[in-house]
């Protein structure tokens, strides 16, 4: 499982594109792209991460996030059986669609606020939900139509709230968001071996106190704490696949398995061995 999230196609006709009951609970993923996203998911109770705010939703969620705000995966922890529909918009839907239209003008106001981050709550939510659990049954032209009438209601609505008091503004140029990708793709690459915090400074082309201060500033962990929750993801995966806590350890980079099981109770609040019996 990549890191970095795969964009849509620039060669892709539809603007839209819809990621049906992703499952990405035992991966700690920890990304951004440049569409926004439109995310529903129920069944589950989980921290909602997206840029600098960080809060618990309980049963279900509904959040628009704008392009290129960092943010977890909504079902990273989750152990009850939950469903989730993730859209996918193009960055340039609000201005060669939307924006063009004044019959979206609602919709071109929502799109502009998704800069905020917007969680959806009450009935919005509900019914939203609804509609968009039926988007992967229908055919190109209703998914379309489908999805404006959802911009629509959620254009609409008075019942959400915005996530930052000011739009979120990636801290970084496109080139240092690219440099950050690709230590993301380091990171996915090189996992199951040692990796020197010099090996992905030199990456970058920056000392190893200013990688530090960089990859602080930019994810909000430190560059060990990220690899440690990480690894502890694909620890995760390896368990459920029926590999014993040995096996998960050394195949995801650790090299003591005392600092493994300190690292999977501190980031997970449980021992994998237990983790292990709960899941088979």
């Amino acid at each position: 499982m990549k890191v970095q999230l795969e964009t849509i196609s620039p060669n892709a006709k539809s603007p839209f594109r819809l990621l049906h009951d992703p499952k990405l609970n035992h991966l700690f993923y920890w990304h951004f792209h440049p569409e926004l996203e439109l995310v529903y998911i129920e069944g589950a109770s989980a921290k909602r991460h997206v840029g600098d705010h960080i809060s618990d939703y309980h049963n279900s969620d509904l959040v628009l996030i704008g392009p290129n705000i960092p943010h977890l995966n909504f079902d990273h922890g989750v152990t009850t059986s939950y469903r989730k529909e993730v859209l996918h918009m193009k960055s340039d839907f609000r201005e060669k669609v939307v924006g063009s239209l004044p019959e979206l003008k609602q919709v071109d106001r929502l799109l502009e606020l998704s800069r905020y981050g917007i969680a959806f709550h009450g009935e919005t939510k509900q019914k939203v939900g609804v509609m968009m659990k039926t988007l992967h049954e229908v055919e190109p032209f209703e998914f379309f139509m489908t999805t404006l009438r959802i911009l629509k209601k959620l254009a609409q609505s008075s019942e959400f709230q915005l996530l930052h008091t000011k739009p979120f503004v990636h801290k970084y140029s496109a080139k240092a968001q690219a440099r950050l990708r690709k230590i993301y793709g380091y990171i996915d690459e090189h996992y199951q071996h040692k990796i020197a915090l010099e090996q992905v400074a030199a990456l970058c082309n920056l000392t190893k106190p200013a990688f530090c201060r960089y990859f602080k500033k930019a994810t909000g962990s430190t560059f060990v704490e990220f690899l440690n929750q990480y690894r502890i993801s694909q620890a995760k995966r390896l368990l459920l696949k029926g590999k014993n806590v040995s096996e998960a350890c050394y195949e995801c980079g650790f090299e003591s398995l005392s600092y493994f099981n300190r690292s999977f109770k501190k980031i997970t609040g449980q021992n994998p061995s237990d983790f292990k019996v709960r899941v088979v």
